[in-house]
Formats: structure tokens, sequence, C-alpha cells
């Protein structure tokens, strides 16, 4: 008998060793953190029923278990101070779990049960569906103009793919949704076969072999997933104005093809361009001088090599986010409008369009700058010795610190943050200016701009005909610059864009397909 046990225990062993999985030993961790990476995401998702990737996850970690109900597991894992949840991309979903060690045993039937077998409940079901309707209907035009304009960049970015949608669906396709079509999506994508497991803590090799046991069980359908889409090749400056009512200001994004990640070595370089063009939140970039700080256009303006989730938010990139399609793109915080301004300032009662033709001429030009005289050697030195310093905050817990080992296994890499750091102490002024030259351009660029209905046409036609576009200051704002800004705006304000397509678009018209 015993020879039985242990030949059927090494049976799901050898089996359960073919799952991916990401260890990092903590022995002086009092937290188990356990997460799950399924290599799907919303590019999964059907033709007709965009959003069903979030839908069928967000279910799964809301909607309970067949042993238990959301509501009965808050009350029971309340006073272990566990928890759980999931964030859902393009190309992955990821559950996280967490739990101090004393409540492993009880918190892992909980774990199970929501993974192997959840409840699918269809109360819960109409409950999480609505609250996803009300998001890709109602609040991602109204909460934050600025995530927005992200997310219409990339629909315009990735336009014609399975990029393009956002990861909250559109409204026709979360409203075609149904609980057989979750039911379908959870059997056929969230499975073993392109599953990662990743464990951080003081947890025991036995509660290891009992999880991956367990994931074992899950569906074994060798479902193809879909090829990631790729950005597109703008032809000049391809801008959409999306018109809506009220708007508080102009948010800008703006962005193109990048055709490396953190899969290749030369993405270091890139990282020390970026960080001094524009990292996030940080007041010493360039753009953030030039635009918030010398002329106090708006909160902030920033530079992305790849996707930052919730940047809003998010004062550091979080894990759990890895695509292998991947753009360069500008953030510009709302900038003021005609009728914004002429609110305020009596001096500026003939302007026609406010801020937002300026500011964006100044970041591309910022941009064409950068990629005509490259670095100096005083701005490479201080910028790469900050994010070597930066870096080491990416990941102070670890939760943090297993989620960005689980994207190094994505983008085919040991630890990282480990080989960045290693990467940028190697890198040479040479390689950064090089690898500027080599991936950036200031010509070619889709432009998203969310705007006051008042600002739409002025704006448009000013984009349109490459129109001078001067900055427009409160008199007394004026009277204490220096003559180089002002000197300075006279070039920005006439600084020459490639243009491309202008379309103007009505904000109740976006993400409904």
């Amino acid at each position: 008998m015993k020879k039985i046990l242990f030949l059927l225990l090494l049976h799901f062993t050898i089996s359960a060793n073919a799952m991916e999985v990401v260890e990092l030993k903590m022995p002086k961790s009092d937290i188990i953190v356990v997460k799950l990476m399924f290599r799907n995401g919303s590019i999964s998702d059907p033709a007709t029923k965009h959003g069903l990737t979030n839908l069928t996850a967000n279910l799964i970690s809301e909607g309970g278990s067949k042993q238990y109900s959301s509501t009965e597991i808050k009350d029971i894992i309340y006073p272990w101070a566990a928890g759980y949840g999931v964030s859902v991309d393009k190309e992955v979903c990821v559950f996280t779990f967490s739990v101090h060690k004393d409540h492993l045993d009880k918190f892992y039937p909980i774990l199970a049960g929501l993974i192997q077998t959840p409840r699918f409940d269809e109360e819960d079901f109409k409950r999480v569906k609505s609250n996803q309707q009300n998001y890709v209907d109602e609040v991602i035009r109204t909460s934050s103009d600025e995530e927005y304009s992200k997310k219409t960049l990339e629909d315009f970015l990735f336009r014609g793919t399975n990029y393009q949608h956002p990861v909250a669906g559109t409204t026709a396709g979360v409203m075609n949704c149904t609980l057989e079509d979750v039911k379908s999506h959870y059997s056929s994508y969230f499975t073993k076969d392109n599953l990662s497991l990743g464990i951080a803590g003081n947890y025991t090799p036995e509660f290891l072999l009992k999880l991956k046991t367990m994931l074992n069980t899950l569906p074994s359908l060798k479902v193809t997933i879909p090829t990631p889409g790729s950005a597109r090749q703008s032809n000049g400056m391809e801008v959409e104005i999306i018109s809506k009512d009220n708007a508080l200001g102009s948010a800008i994004f703006t962005g193109f093809k990048l055709p490396i990640t953190r899969s290749d070595d030369d993405f270091a370089a890139l990282m020390i361009a970026n960080s001094w063009l524009g990292e996030h939140r940080k007041s010493y970039s360039r753009l953030y001088q030039k635009i918030r700080e010398q002329r106090s256009m708006n909160y902030g303006d920033y530079s992305y090599i790849e996707w930052y989730n919730n940047g809003g938010s998010n004062m550091l990139p979080r894990p759990g986010y890895p695509r292998s399609s991947n753009y360069f793109s500008l953030w510009i915080r709302p900038v003021q409008t005609a009728k914004g301004l002429k609110g305020q300032y009596p001096e500026l009662d003939s302007i026609e369009i406010g801020h937002a033709h300026f500011a964006l001429r100044m970041a591309v030009r910022e941009l064409n700058l950068l990629v005509k005289d490259g670095m100096s050697q005083e701005d490479f030195n201080l910028t790469r010795d900050f994010l070597r310093s930066y870096m080491k905050l990416y990941a102070q817990t670890a939760e943090q610190q297993l989620g960005y080992l689980m994207d190094s296994k994505f983008y085919k890499r040991d630890n990282w943050l480990s080989s960045a750091d290693q990467l940028l102490a190697a890198c040479t002024l040479e390689k950064v200016n090089a690898a500027i030259k080599k991936y950036w351009q200031s010509d070619n660029m889709f432009v998203s701009i969310i705007t006051d209905k008042s600002e739409v046409v002025p704006l448009a036609r000013s984009l349109r005909e490459n129109m001078v576009s001067p900055m427009s200051y409160s008199a007394a704002l004026k009277s204490v610059l220096t003559k180089e800004i002002l000197a300075e705006d006279e070039i920005v304000k006439s600084f020459p864009m490639k243009t491309g397509s202008i379309t103007i678009v009505e904000s109740n018209d976006v993400f409904r397909k």
C-alpha cells in the first residue's frame, strides 16, 4: 500500500514539475505569497465578446467557490489578515494570494476552491458584469481624462489588432458575455497548460507539492493563445481629438511603436534616456522642467518605454503587466483650454485655442533634440546613478519581488531587476545615444487628445494647418518669466511637425463596439 501511495505521489510530482514554478524562499518572512499567472489576457477575448477574459477572472476572484460564497470567504479570512485579488492585462491574468504562515493551512482550501472550483453563481455574475459594463460605458470616460487618453491612444496605435480594445472590453463586447461564456472561457483559457506558479515566503516543500498537485487538476485544453497584435506605423502626426462635454482641460497621450522590450539588452540604455527625458513623477526630468516647472502649464509631463499601469495612482511601476508588444509614449497631463484661460484671465479674451498645441510641440521638440544631439556625459552619469538606486525601490515587499521574478520569466530572464542593474552598470554614453537614434524618432506619432467641445474645432484646425501656436500666459506670470524662456517660446510656437490625419471623435462613440 505504501508503495502504491509513493508511486502515486511520484506521478503527481513529476506531472506538477512540468509547470513553470518561480520560488522566492524567505526564511525570515511570516507572510506567504502565492501568484498564479495565466498566459491569456484580453488578447484571448473572442471578437464579439471583448472583455470576457477580464469578466471571467474577476468572477473567479469575486464570486466565491463551490464551498463558500464570497461573503463567507471575507468573513472567514478577515481575522487572518489574509487577502487575494486578480489583475488582468493584455497577455496575462495574475491571481495573488497572501496570508500569515500561521493560517496557511486554513487558507489553502479558500485558495484551492477559488481556482479549482469557482462558484460561477448567476447573481455574482450579474453583479460583476454590471460593474464592468458601467466602467466601459461611463467610468472610463468620466473618472480621469488622463487614463482615458492612455486607453484611446492604445485604441489608435493598435487599431485592427487584438491589442486595440481596453482590457475591460467594449460596450457591445461586455453586453454580449453570458455566464455560459464565462464557464467556457475558464475551461479553455485558465488551464494548467498556460499557468506559471509563483510562491514567496517561509513555506515548506510539502505545501508547495500540495499546491502544484492541486493546480495540476485544472483543465488541460491546449488552446492556442492568439499572437499579440503589433502597433501600427503612423504617417506623420496622426491625431484623434476626443470631443467631450465639460472637459476641464486637454489631456494628451502620444506614442509610436517600440520594437524592443525588457528581453533586449538595449532596453537598459533606453531606460537611462527615458529617465532623463521624463521619468514618471520625477521633477528633475527634462519634460517636467520645461512644461510644468518653468511654464506652470500642468501638473507634470512624463515619458515611457513600456506600459505603466495606472500611472495616475502608482508612484512606482507595478509588476504583473508584462507585454511583448511595446511602444514609446509621452504623457502630457491636462493643460488648459481657451475656455478655461478666458474665464480666469481677461487679458486672454482673444485667444482661440488653449495650451494643447504648444505643449505638444514642446514635448515633441524636446524628443527631437534628444534624438539629434543625444545626452551629455554629465547627464548620463547622474541619470544612470539615479536609476540604479531608484530601481531598488521597485520591489520592497515579498509580493513585489515575486511579481518581478515572474515577469522576468515572461521576458526570458532569470531576474530582471538584477540583470537591469548589471546592464546599467556596464552601459556607456555611446550605447545610450546609439539606442536613442536607433529606436526613437519624432516625425511619426499617434496622438490622442481628450478635450472640451469648445476646443475641438479650433485645435483641429491649428494642428491640421500647422499654424503658429503661441504660448498664452497670464500677465502676472509672463512678467516674471526669464528672457530665455520667452525666447524659447518663440522657437517652440513654430516648431514644424509633420502633419498627418487629424480626426474628431465624439466621446460617446469611443469603445462601443
